[in-house]
């Protein structure tokens, strides 16, 4: 037998005229640019699928026959420089939002995202599932509104894993060792001799080195940390091997290098942000790298570079799950940090104070999300739901503070709308708008969205019906393959082909498969769902995809049990589990279905953002009332589940939901979908399609979410720091030392004989005034250090109240200050009041940041 010891790759040379292949390739643009995908997939239709659509590897696996061809044909030619001149057009757009909103435009208002996934596209798989593709979406819908934004992440050498399904149903995780040269990604080189840019960071007893790379989202430049590089150890070089992988000790050396790391190799590349968000409390490092450069190159104390930093920071939360926070054994912590304690010149418990409840005990893990939430002034949840539950849940943050006034404020998430719309409903709406494309300030208007939408009902349907065969072929070819590698029977394999149907009502149920996402909740009674999916005058089908985290062992048995259920006689043809959840698999699902299925148990989902994907291409939503689905449901756009009762037991709960679930399908969503005219158009049901997306599409979407960001946070966060730094941070070192002055002064503030002058003290009405005073005694403070207000909450268990501020009057003698004010009825019902006395400056960000309250006597 021949003996080939030796082997080579051969890399096609790109023609002159295809040259610009590799700038659109290296420009993930393209990735929500339609016409640049035909492109690709032009240049060699089968070749693009087994890539994996990337364009990257495209072009080093192309043959060199083929971009000969592709050369010498006029049309791709012509079809290559359209697209590059779209490109072009829109890096080089002049009026975009921020610029036509904001006349500061050459004021450094950077932004710097800082997240541990990010979701763009198959062609990168450095994300896991819902957090990544919201960083990825604001990432593209910052671009395309020219805020000023660059973002940090982690370059993963395997990725999260690739699911495959055995035969028992088992999820069994692969891993893929990605080449770095094949993907979307350049490397960050630096200085006069043009050298890849490293920088290090601080480990136990040695430095690592973290190699920087670069990913362009149109105008957004993403940076991604490395450490499999020669200089570090074969342990240390798996640090940024696998995303959300190994044990608590790798999840602090990745977290070093995200936030530590990504800090240091902005700095190092002489970028100087405005502000820095924290997508989830992963990089909440890099507040502690922030104040320690104050420290150590400012001369500054910790108390007072803390104020610039966090004047600066803000976090937001996506877990509403205790579980899902990232908290490590205080002797980690230690370990890990004895270097930072001693430059930023502060004590081991003072370091760990920074990760814990306000009155923690010794042995209380240090917590990232109290870390973020105690150095950033500005913090959000994704949904209202979730702002209200974040403020609840942190309240240990803030001791003392009613939590309706914790400092955690929302912004509802959304998507970037032309990711994730079918280039099919795309064409359709723009066409039936004399080809006007969509663009920011479309996407975004309700108005838009209804005169885009003025295509007949036959095309419509039409349409969404195609959309659904290719669904069908592409869940069944994922099935064929499944069991193909798994050893199934031939006549399995055969039947493998012929599951589903696309004249059937298809709905999908698509996410993480953690516990209380609750993905089993529809086969509780299998009776009743054979009765459901086998009516022979209204079927309906349904598919399921999804990964569970490789140590999560009850969210692979629910994966189990659904694809034990699908396998069974009765719903062999009606359910179907479809493997390896990816974004391909995700745009496939939700340009296909009728209906998203969504069944959480309240109020544990944050957002809940895959629903948001299915309306702009022609779906409904059919979910439980939590995250943006309560915000968004108007009983006419899609349909509630559970909304009748809501039980604190959790197995109450769930049988009430579950038949909510079976009672709809069979008594309102069906029904609807099988209500044809004389010629099979379910004309009722497209018009609540309409409504849909005439009220979901222009407000859930990030072009309306960054918007929010920018005017609510970074705008307010840029001023705040910029404020805190000038003058050789001279608001940083007052408001420090204001803030010890009042800590160690404020145990003698006190109130009391809170008086009230109305005509009836037990009734009042709405819109009635009526004077309070007070006396304030405040020891060595004076009347400008505090803010005594008359603060008025429901008594019938309502999250509301009023605060009135009391102005100072005379002094009473003996220390004492009398402070009155005017306080009037808002709303009817009944209410409390008492005095309270908070600490006051005007260089205060947050009401309650000192966690100082007295209350009057």
């Amino acid at each position: 037998m021949a003996h080939w010891p030796h082997s080579f790759s051969v890399i096609p040379q790109l023609p002159t005229r295809l040259e610009p292949l590799r700038e659109l390739a290296y420009n993930l643009w393209w990735s929500w640019t339609d016409k640049a995908i035909a492109l690709f997939r032009r240049l060699d239709p089968q070749l693009w699928e087994d890539v994996g659509h990337n364009p990257a590897r495209l072009l080093r696996d192309v043959r060199q026959v083929a971009l000969r061809a592709a050369a010498d044909d006029p049309s791709f030619v012509a079809h290559l420089n359209e697209v590059v001149d779209e490109l072009h057009a829109y890096l080089n757009k002049p009026d975009r939002w921020y610029r036509k909103t904001y006349a500061d435009k050459e004021t450094n208002n950077l932004v710097a995202y800082f997240s541990a996934e990010f979701g763009f596209h198959e062609s990168l798989p450095i994300y896991s599932g819902g957090l990544g593709i919201l960083a990825g979406d604001h990432c593209k819908a910052a671009s395309d509104l020219g805020i000023p934004f660059i973002a940090v992440g982690l370059l993963y050498r395997m990725g999260y894993f690739k699911q495959r399904i055995n035969k028992d149903g088992w999820q069994e995780s692969e891993q893929i060792h990605w080449k770095f040269e094949e993907l979307p990604l350049s490397e960050v080189r630096t200085g006069e001799a043009q050298l890849p840019l490293t920088v290090t960071v601080a480990l136990p007893g040695r430095n690592v080195y973290v190699k920087v790379w670069e990913v362009k989202i149109g105008l957004i430049r993403l940076f991604l940390m490395d450490t499999d590089v020669p200089e570090n150890s074969e342990d240390d070089r798996r640090i940024t091997f696998q995303l959300y992988g190994g044990d608590h000790e790798m999840r602090v050396k990745q977290e070093i290098v995200l936030g530590i790391g990504g800090a240091r190799a902005i700095a190092a590349m002489g970028l100087k942000p405005a502000v820095y968000h924290m997508n989830e409390g992963h990089a909440a490092f890099l507040s502690l790298e922030r104040v320690r450069v104050g420290v150590v190159d400012h001369g500054l104390k910790f108390s007072e570079a803390l104020q610039y930093v966090a004047a600066s920071s803000l976090f937001t939360t996506h877990t509403p799950v205790p579980a899902g926070n990232d908290a490590f054994h205080p002797d980690l912590i230690n370990r890990y940090f004895g270097a930072m304690v001693h430059e930023l010149k502060i004590t081991q418990d003072e370091f760990l104070r920074l990760g814990r409840s306000w009155e923690a005990r010794h042995d209380e893990p240090f917590s990232m999300t109290i870390l973020a939430l105690r150095t950033s002034r500005q913090a959000n949840g994704v949904s209202a739901i979730h702002g209200d539950v974040s403020r609840k849940m942190w309240q240990v943050v803030w001791p003392g503070v009613p939590h309706p006034e914790i400092p955690i404020d929302h912004i509802t998430n959304g998507i970037h709308t032309l990711t994730w719309m079918a280039p099919e409903i795309r064409a359709m709406f723009e066409k039936a708008c004399d080809g006007k494309p969509f663009w920011e300030d479309s996407v975004s208007s309700r108005e838009s969205w209804k005169v885009h939408s003025k295509f007949s009902d036959e095309e419509f349907w039409t349409t969404h019906q195609a959309l659904k065969s290719k669904l069908i072929a592409f869940a069944r070819n994922n099935s064929r393959h499944q069991k193909l590698r798994s050893g199934f029977s031939a006549e399995e394999i055969r039947q493998a082909s012929e599951v589903l149907e696309p004249n059937i009502l298809t709905i999908g149920f698509a996410r993480r498969f953690a516990t209380y996402k609750r993905a089993t909740l529809l086969f509780r009674d299998l009776h009743r769902l054979d009765a459901i999916v086998n009516n022979p005058d209204r079927p309906i089908q349904f598919l399921f995809a999804g990964k569970a985290h490789p140590a999560d062992e009850p969210g692979k048995k629910l994966i189990q049990r659904i694809y034990q259920v699908a396998q069974m006689p009765q719903f062999r043809d009606r359910i179907l589990f479809v493997e390896n959840y990816d974004i391909n698999v995700a745009r496939h699902l939700y340009h296909g279905v009728d209906v998203w299925m969504n069944n959480p148990t309240r109020p544990l989902e944050a957002s809940g953002t895959s629903g948001e994907k299915v309306p702009p291409n022609g779906g409904l939503n059919f979910s439980v009332r939590d995250g943006w689905w309560d915000e968004a449901y108007d009983g006419a756009n899609g349909w509630a589940i559970g909304e009748e009762v809501t039980s604190p037991d959790p197995h109450i709960q769930d049988e009430f939901d579950a038949v909510s679930i079976y009672s709809l399908l069979e008594e309102r969503v069906a029904p609807l979908y099988y209500n044809r005219d004389a010629d099979g158009i379910p004309r009722e049901w497209l018009k609540w399609c309409r409504h849909s997306i005439e009220t979901v599409s222009p407000v859930y979407n990030t072009f309306r979410m960054v918007q929010d960001y920018t005017t609510k946070f970074y705008r307010g966060a840029a001023a705040h720091g910029r404020d805190f730094q000038a003058n050789g941070f001279a608001r940083s070192r007052g408001i420090a030392a204001w803030k010890e002055k009042i800590r160690s002064l404020w145990p003698s503030v006190r109130a009391k004989d809170v008086t009230w002058k109305v005509a009836n003290t037990t009734k009042v009405s709405v819109g009635e005034q009526f004077k309070v005073d007070t006396k304030v005694f405040l020891g060595q403070l004076t009347p400008d250090d505090v803010r005594v207000e008359a603060y008025v909450r429901s008594a019938g268990g309502r999250d509301q109240f009023y605060t009135f501020e009391l102005e100072p009057g005379t002094a009473t003698g003996e220390g004492w200050t009398t402070f009155s004010g005017t306080v009037r009825a808002i709303d009817s019902g009944s209410f409390q009041f008492n005095v309270r006395v908070l600490p006051k400056h005007m260089d205060l960000i947050q009401k309650h940041e000192l966690r100082l309250t007295t209350w009057a006597e």
